[in-house]
């Protein structure tokens, strides 16, 4: 029986560096975010952290706060026939219900946590949409505050302390995979 994993946290927390490692032992990913670009680009936006965060909350305040999850379920279905399936940039309570409710024991979450301290310097150092120390604090704020982001950290299965080296980080994804697969 395939699974599929979410992996939560902050901007900045290492999300990205654990889906690769998913994706390295044959996770297929299914990217929220998609959701979002694919809005802007059909409404002709510039990639860029105003139009982004604009467009994210009025996806949001069209279809609710498990949009992301309801427009991305036809992707995670065709790819659970494939595989395993590992869901990036899960944000919500809500979307976090609607996967555990349609696929029950086979979703799994794991939350990655770093320091404020560590992600903002890290978010300031990436060559996609870098973001400034307040430009952090702001999404920070925005996803603890309007999407109730708490909620699937704070029930995750598995956590993650990233405060270290990528490969530090690489070694207990790896042991989650381990324990998921004992399952």
């Amino acid at each position: 029986m395939n699974k599929i994993v979410a992996v939560v946290g902050m901007p900045g927390s290492g999300k990205s560096e654990v889906v690769k490692v998913l994706e390295e032992v044959h996770f297929l990913k299914v990217y929220f975010g998609e959701v979002v670009f694919e809005r802007m680009k059909k409404e002709g936006l510039e990639i860029n952290e105003k139009n982004e965060r604009a467009t994210r909350e009025k996806l949001r305040k069209e279809g609710g706060m498990g949009v992301m999850a309801e427009k991305s379920l036809p992707k995670i279905e065709e790819k659970l026939k494939k595989g395993d399936v590992v869901v990036e940039s899960l944000y919500s309570w809500e979307e976090y219900l609607i996967l555990k409710e349609k696929y029950g024991k086979k979703f799994k979450v794991i939350a990655v946590y770093a320091s404020p301290k560590t992600r903002y310097k890290r978010l300031g150092k990436r060559n996609v949409r870098p973001l400034t120390q307040e430009e952090a604090r702001s999404r920070d704020y925005t996803q603890i505050g309007n999407l109730n982001t708490g909620g699937p950290i704070a029930i995750a299965d598995f956590t993650i302390i990233n405060e270290g080296s990528r490969k530090k980080l690489e070694k207990e994804t790896k042991a989650f995979i381990k324990i998921l697969t004992r399952e």
